[in-house]
């Protein structure tokens, strides 16, 4: 029996773009209708008006920690302007865990913004961070007794994404990505590095920036909640092939450590992590192509979050960690089962090396909107998306076991 600590918090998570449907007021669904290749989030898998029923499920099975995000679109459609509604339907969200047993961990920010927001220049507007300290403000009023609030989900991988699309406006001919799915890497070598390069690069100026903003939300937070707060980062465990030593520490500055630094005072940091990749003099180097890849063309590397949680901890000199995403997309449940596994006996080690692990999220509780696809499948859960059918399927049921025994047989 591998025991995890007294009180270790076992769940799993969602982001509100992927699983409500129709967040009509987003950059992101603004962006769906432009962008060619995109498929639509649409109704999602409705999850907005079924929150309960997923709630309830992911408490059957024994889990007790359930992330999730509050849409700031729905919140506040016009800028200063709140929605009562919204925040209710929230409140009546938080309500729902404290009645089934379920600890809350709020996302106040999960990549998408209001589209006014991002037609008045979005996070790089002189009065960006004004602009979320208002909603910060506004959103703490439904936080009574929530423990765990999360300012930013991956703010690193936001910079990634406002660095590309600025390298592309200078560029003809530019096509946007979404940020998970590599599966459709062109066959040419160069071509897939090319590829595999997008979202690489972040620039460490907008990474200060998004520390700043992270700040003075944190500082919100604590004046009026009683709340625990973080921010959580996109964790590449990503290693140094030979010669690309210092390819390796430039590409992870911008993209990770200007963040773990940005922690440093932070009640805890959310660890994100699903696989490793090598970096060489060029760059990041492509997956390889192996028979157990991803359905988002990743390498099958549970060790990943080891890794990446030995390299926070390091970096943040020691805060306390929650693994706020680990997974997979496959079709395969039992892989599913296997990675989880694998995934939570290095978590294990790494609390027995003395890094302070509050708990394990898994991303995700149902099969969603991967951020433009609909085809990679993370869920413990799958959705018919015509009627809506949950499906739990077998990884629930073990990974709720596990909480139950707070350890693995």
């Amino acid at each position: 029996m591998t025991n995890f600590p007294h009180g270790f918090l076992w769940g799993a998570a969602t982001a509100p773009h992927q699983i409500e449907g129709n967040n009509v007021n987003s950059d992101w669904w603004a962006r769906e209708q432009m962008m060619p290749g995109m498929e639509l989030s649409g109704d999602a898998v409705d999850s907005y008006h079924r929150y309960r029923e997923d709630i309830s499920l992911l408490a059957e099975a024994g889990l007790n920690t359930y992330r999730f995000g509050i849409e700031w679109s729905r919140i506040e459609p016009i800028p200063g302007h709140f929605s009562r509604a919204e925040l209710a339907h929230y409140r009546r969200m938080i309500e729902t865990c404290f009645e089934f047993g379920i600890t809350p961990v709020v996302t106040l920010q999960h990549f998408t913004t209001p589209q006014w927001f991002a037609e008045a220049g979005g996070w790089t507007a002189a009065d960006a961070s004004e602009k979320f300290q208002r909603f910060v403000t506004e959103a703490t009023t439904i936080l009574e007794g929530v423990e765990w609030v999360v300012t930013m989900n991956e703010p690193n991988m936001q910079a990634a994404i406002m660095t590309a699309m600025r390298r592309m406006s200078q560029s003809q001919g530019g096509q946007w990505q979404s940020p998970t799915v590599e599966a459709d890497a062109p066959e040419g070598k160069e071509e897939k590095r090319s590829h595999s390069q997008f979202l690489t690069y972040a620039d460490p100026e907008i990474g200060r920036m998004f520390v700043g903003i992270h700040h003075a939300a944190r500082d919100i937070i604590r004046q009026r909640t009683g709340a625990k707060v973080g921010w959580t980062i996109a964790a590449g465990a990503l290693t140094a092939a030979p010669g690309g030593e210092e390819k390796l520490l430039e590409i992870r500055y911008g993209k990770e450590d200007v963040y773990w630094e940005g922690a440093r005072d932070d009640d805890w940091v959310g660890v994100q992590a699903y696989s490793s990749q090598e970096v060489d003099a060029d760059g990041l180097v492509p997956h390889p192509q192996l028979p157990d890849n991803t359905l988002v063309g990743t390498a099958y590397r549970p060790d990943a979050l080891a890794m990446a949680v030995r390299h926070a901890h390091e970096i943040t000199g020691g805060v306390p960690i929650l693994i706020t995403e680990n997974g997979i997309a496959t079709a395969d449940d039992t892989q599913r089962i296997r990675y989880t596994r694998e995934a939570l006996e290095g978590l294990h080690a790494t609390i027995g090396e003395g890094i302070d692990v509050r708990g394990y999220l898994h991303w995700s509780l149902l099969d969603n909107f991967e951020w433009g696809h609909w085809a990679p499948t993370f869920g413990l859960i799958a959705v018919n998306r015509e009627t809506f059918v949950r499906a739990p399927k077998p990884s629930l049921a073990w990974l709720g076991e596990a909480a139950r025994r707070n350890g693995l047989a």
